[in-house]
């Protein structure tokens, strides 16, 4: 190759990186709706809507975001679900507060992630290569107000399910609901089954069952935990924090997701350990959902092939 040649090829895969950059900018802020349909519901029960929300890292002039939350309330759902890393930024509770006004009107539960107690950092993204993409940062975190944040879901009435368990009353139904605080900061610990907490152990109103549907809620979804609610007989498992790998290979998928999960599960409807439930094979699945979310570290601002984005989930009867 002659010194032209090899000038004309270096030139070309500069200019096919700085576009790479700069659509990656761009589909970071291109918002989506995703809906899926998951057939959990016992016989005989009307549509069940859950609105799951997750990571969105919101920073003071994400304005655009914050209407674009606001505006799925639109939706009308029937309970909203928020598993972690809602903020980024210490000034960000003024906005956050106003994202999610009219979703704290809906019935909700909730967990945290690491980016709800602390700030994020600048980190090599060469580290989420690795089996485990957890490092010691370099100095210590900023520590974000999620005390503050904690009070303003619990006053609206949602559910606190970090480390413990919950029952709500959601569109005629009894939900029951088991949750753990973030994995990735390993503050999970798996609330005891059958205890005072466990909504499975009391009966329904006028001799009804205790509960219709089960379901566990976790911010980032390690095997460890994923078993644990498996165990605990979850019928629906929620999570984030995968962001979805971020970035993605167009027509492969996500390379990475941050903790243990398989790419394959880095975003999504699927079952765990195996198949769907409703799949062959996946009789002894449970139905997993984890959220691609809605943002980025401040650090890494972009997203590729991974558009960022929140799920309505109809949750329908299984066909038996």
């Amino acid at each position: 190759m002659t010194g032209a040649s090899l000038a004309r090829a270096t030139g070309g895969l500069v200019a096919l990186a700085a576009a790479g950059v700069a659509w990656g900018l761009v589909e970071a802020r291109w918002y989506t709706l995703r809906e899926v349909t998951v057939p959990v519901l016992p016989s005989g029960h009307d549509p069940l809507r859950v609105l799951h929300v997750s990571d969105l890292h919101l920073t003071p002039d994400q304005d655009r975001k914050a209407a674009w939350v606001r505006e799925l309330a639109q939706l009308d759902p029937h309970l909203v679900v928020d598993t972690g890393d809602n903020w980024a930024h210490l000034e960000s509770f003024g906005l956050l507060a106003h994202a999610l006004e009219p979703l704290l009107a809906r019935p909700g539960v909730f967990v945290m992630g690491s980016n709800d107690y602390v700030a994020p950092q600048p980190k090599n993204p060469a580290r989420y290569l690795r089996a485990d993409a957890r490092s010691t940062p370099p100095q210590p975190p900023q520590e974000l107000p999620w005390r503050e944040m904690v009070r303003l879901f619990r006053s609206a009435g949602w559910l606190d399910l970090d480390n413990h368990r919950g029952v709500l009353d959601v569109a005629g139904r009894r939900v029951s609901f088991v949750g753990t605080d973030d994995a990735h900061l390993d503050r999970d610990r798996m609330p005891a089954a059958g205890g005072p907490d466990d909504a499975r152990t009391e009966p329904g109103p006028a001799g009804t069952p205790g509960v219709d549907l089960h379901v566990g809620v976790t911010h980032a979804p390690y095997q460890r935990v994923l078993d644990a609610f498996l165990a605990d007989d979850a019928d629906l498992v929620l999570a984030g924090h995968t962001h979805g790998g971020q970035l993605a290979v167009p027509g492969w998928g996500a390379l990475v997701t941050n903790c243990d999960l398989d790419p394959g599960r880095a975003k999504g409807l699927h079952g765990w350990p195996g198949p769907r439930p409703d799949a062959p094979g996946g009789a002894g699945s449970t139905w997993l959902h984890v959220s691609g979310g809605l943002g980025t570290s401040p650090y890494a601002p972009v997203r590729f092939a991974c558009r960022p984005e929140a799920t309505l989930l109809t949750l329908v009867p299984a066909e038996h």
